[in-house]
């Protein structure tokens, strides 16, 4: 009997858009009438004339989903692209090649550290999709310090997502949602805040553990019979390349380029400091990379031809990944176009209504949970559903603030394991890491989360 074996990233979105489109035939379809802003108006939901989603708008859900998704698709075309002139320098491999050397067997301290940086900036201003950038750094730096691309892939995802889980100030979770509940983003901060904390030393924990497993023995590692490869070629040993001025000149130029992408992103004027915000996004981000591709270039000494080659190379690195990100917006189109999301969301209003504190605050939590599969974006999930849950709050006695805690945690834990989140996919695209394999690394950490955030909200409502 063959052995079965895991469908990829592609076949898996594809099925799951047929399992939607499949619903907004059975899902009446229903609307809110909706704000200037957006937002729904509790008490105001109605059905509508049904809109089932057939074959054809199954295979054009991909397509609208790479439209809506175009610049976050052309922004990983870019950062591959630049990786692509950056690698054919041999600065990225002199570079490691030092790190590694100076750790002097200590690489593993790079676990922690990273994964702070990135729950810093994931419970600041929502670093998620931006993260995206990285993994084509970090992976082959794992890889080539003795660990495994899975390794690689966990440091980035889960140290941004337990960031991003704990949104103490994320403008772009945290904030709509307060926003539209009608309280400060201060409120509730000092949860928010221990919750970090507490979901950070859980990851880094997680992650080492599994880290110094597979260093120490190869062959426990979940993707022992994949090879990692990059740029089209099999990383191999070998004596790496000298670190040369120009190689130095290079690293500068790929290091201040994430600095500033990091910095341009930041929403400093929406988290209330006096600091100069760029207020960046995709279109500028791929501009930056570019720019920077062609630099770093031009300072190695290539010529015209040879950057070209090398970008475009790179770009078609990652071109599997900006497909995948594409194709899972595609299930938010079939939702939207079977007019189904707002009847699931009036689905989860009728289940709240007359719960009592504990009751109410964990049904919030758990219904979250596949709206947040259904609708992977938190700033969207935010808009469409706060408006309807904070003031059933206030009828069981919770403050709207908590709600806005249970969205944001319930969001971010969905999002580091629904094939739906398109960095979740990409990420594991990137790293040559199957889907299953993901779910067999990360179920016992999101099983630890879940408990986590159902203690964390219980002790909540009751005090």
């Amino acid at each position: 009997m063959k052995k079965f074996r895991m469908p990829t990233a592609y076949t898996i979105l594809f099925v799951l858009l047929i399992l939607v489109a499949a619903a907004t035939w059975l899902i009446p379809a229903g609307s809110y009438e909706h704000g200037e802003d957006g937002a729904p108006a509790a008490g105001t939901y109605h059905q509508v004339e049904q809109q089932p989603q057939g074959p054809g708008d199954v295979v054009l859900a991909s397509f609208e989903g790479f439209y809506d998704a175009v610049d976050v698709a052309v922004f990983i075309l870019m950062v591959g692209g630049f990786l692509g002139v950056v690698m054919r320098t041999g600065a990225i491999d002199a570079g490691v090649s030092n790190v590694i050397r100076l750790l002097g067997g200590r690489e593993i301290w790079l676990v922690p550290a990273l994964m702070i940086l990135f729950s810093l900036g994931g419970t600041s201003f929502g670093m998620w999709e931006e993260t995206m950038a990285f993994y084509p750094l970090l992976v082959p730096v794992f890889v080539s310090a003795g660990y495994d691309a899975l390794t690689g892939v966990a440091v980035v995802l889960l140290g941004s997502g337990a960031g991003v889980l704990a949104s103490t100030v994320n403008p772009f979770a945290t904030g709509i949602a307060a926003g539209f509940a009608g309280v400060s983003l201060g409120d509730g901060l000092g949860l928010r805040l221990l919750m970090l904390v507490v979901f950070d030393a859980v990851a880094i924990w997680y992650v080492t553990r599994y880290a110094v497993k597979v260093r120490r023995d190869p062959s426990r590692s979940l993707v022992a019979d994949i090879s990692f490869r990059h740029g089209g070629e099999e990383r191999k040993g070998g004596e790496p390349p000298a670190l040369t001025g120009r190689r130095k000149a290079v690293l500068v130029v790929f290091t201040l380029t994430f600095l500033v992408m990091i910095y341009a992103v930041i929403p400093f004027d929406d988290m209330g400091l006096p600091i100069p915000a760029l207020g960046w996004w995709f279109p500028e981000l791929s501009g930056l990379f570019l720019l920077a591709g062609i630099l770093a270039g031009l300072i190695y000494g290539m010529g015209e031809l040879e950057i070209v080659e090398a970008f475009v190379a790179g770009a078609a690195d990652l071109i599997g990944v900006a497909f995948i990100i594409g194709i899972s917006r595609g299930i938010t189109v079939l939702m939207d176009g079977g007019r189904i999301t707002d009847t699931v969301l009036y689905w989860g209003e009728q289940a709240l209504e007359g719960a009592g504190s504990v009751v109410f605050i964990l049904l919030v939590f758990l219904i979250y949970l596949p709206l947040s599969i259904l609708i992977p974006s938190s700033s969207g999930l935010a808009t469409l559903s706060i408006p309807v849950m904070a003031p059933l709050g206030r009828f069981a006695g919770i403050d709207e603030s908590l709600v806005v805690t249970a969205f944001q945690s319930a969001s971010g834990l969905v999002n580091l394991i629904t094939p739906t989140a398109a960095v979740v996919m990409g990420g594991l695209a990137f790293g040559r890491v199957p889907y299953d394999r993901w779910v067999r690394f990360v179920w016992k950490l999101i099983l630890i989360f879940l408990l986590l955030c159902l203690g964390f909200l219980a002790v909540s409502a009751v005090l």
